[in-house]
């Protein structure tokens, strides 16, 4: 079975990494101009230069976004922007506006063109429009149900990019003017504040409320998506750390490849879902694949969104003479409690622990201080960028 590809987020070249390292296929990430998340690090020409290498050696892709709406003064260095990307080797831009769209075919780019879900695409006249400018994979808007990916994989026989994890818009797939209209930030021009995640009050009820979507997560429509034609699957997170990029993308890797041997199961399902739901801040919900979303999807009324403490630290070394595994600390653990080891080549499994030891190998009862180096006994080979992280599900119990 051929499946769709699995396409990560990457904020700065650790993340890049680990988004390969985990499982993805490909990666999108954004270069210091033109992007749609002016907050994150990003990339300069040469480390984008630097990760295409990496990709290419790995025989995985790279994306760069080029999808901020242009402003006259946006207008001039695009040209050479684009040209340099073609040089170092991207394989392909992602691009909302219909001059960057021509201004790559103009120039004769090898480089694919991606249309950005900034185009709000739901339709087939839409995908049609795009690919007779000649781009080759439709990033459909996050409102997109299923009828619409057929419908639209039918008339256009395009590529089809969609959404299956992360963050949902106020608007529609990202056309928001408010962060402008508030703040004077362009959420267009990669200058987002957020604003549909403050909260309000009401002047006449004085009650507080908000307008924040739970966040999308279409772990249980995978096999449906698969059959309707989407060709990529696309994890949103520019702005996540690492913990979160790991544990989404060896979840739908896993996900998937077990639909590529026949063997998933719908326990295995819901345990997976567990587990996405654990290690974000907000609550998640399919939102618009099957039924439009109702107040079930939303956040009216305000809510926490509490920073999540589980990841306890990443592997640096592992000994196997001595089982002994070199740690680097992430958040509070102590000895006795139970954790677990996860990893891309490692089957995920628990762990009491016995003793902590510092790097002078005195032993220690807590690890309390951030990314300090520890060695625990682990009898079970570990690899490096492994991670520990509390336990809270057990598998076997969705079985």
């Amino acid at each position: 079975m051929n499946l769709p590809e699995l396409l990560a987020p990457a904020g700065d070249l650790e993340k890049l990494q680990i988004a390969y390292l985990y499982g993805a296929d490909a990666v999108y990430c954004a270069g210091k101009k033109y992007g749609l998340r002016a907050n994150a690090n990003n990339f300069t020409i040469e480390e984008l230069r630097y990760a295409v290498k990496f990709a290419h050696s790995l025989h995985k892709k790279i994306y760069v976004t080029v999808n901020i709406i242009f402003h006259e003064k946006e207008v001039e260095g695009l040209e050479d922007y684009l040209k340099e990307l073609d040089e170092i080797g991207v394989d392909a831009i992602i691009a909302s506006d219909i001059l960057v769209i021509k201004k790559a075919k103009e120039l004769n780019l090898k480089l694919e063109v991606h249309v950005s879900t900034q185009a709000s695409i739901l339709n087939g006249e839409s995908g049609l429009f795009y690919k007779e400018l000649g781009v080759t994979r439709l990033v459909l808007a996050r409102e997109a149900s299923i009828h619409d990916i057929e419908s639209i994989k039918k008339q256009t026989g395009l590529e089809l990019e969609c959404f299956i994890h992360g963050a949902m818009c106020t608007s529609f797939s990202g056309r928001c003017i408010l962060s402008n209209y508030c703040t004077n930030r362009d959420a267009n021009r990669g200058g987002c504040a957020q604003i549909c995640r403050w909260t309000f009050e009401a002047e006449e009820e004085k009650e507080i409320f908000s307008m924040t979507p739970k966040d999308l997560n279409l772990i249980q429509y995978i096999e449906q998506m698969i059959k309707a034609g989407v060709n990529s699957f696309k994890v949103e997170g520019r702005m996540r750390g690492i913990y979160y990029i790991a544990t989404v993308i060896l979840v739908y890797r896993r996900i998937l490849d077990k639909i590529r041997m026949h063997n998933l199961k719908e326990g295995e399902v819901n345990y997976y879902l567990d587990i996405l739901n654990r290690c974000a801040n907000r609550d998640s919900a399919p939102q618009f694949i099957e039924i439009l979303p109702t107040e079930k999807e939303q956040y009216f009324l305000g809510r926490q969104e509490l920073s999540n403490q589980d990841f306890l630290g990443m592997v640096l070394e592992y000994n196997e003479k001595t089982s002994e595994v070199t740690l680097e600390q992430r958040n509070y653990f102590k000895v006795g409690d139970i954790v677990e080891f996860f990893g891309p080549k490692l089957e995920t499994f628990s762990y009491q622990i016995e003793e902590i030891f510092d790097v002078e190998d005195n032993k220690i009862e807590v690890a309390n201080h951030p990314k300090m180096i520890v060695k625990l006994k682990v009898n079970t080979k570990l690899n490096k960028y492994d991670m520990m992280r509390i336990k809270v599900f057990d598998k076997q119990d969705y079985l």
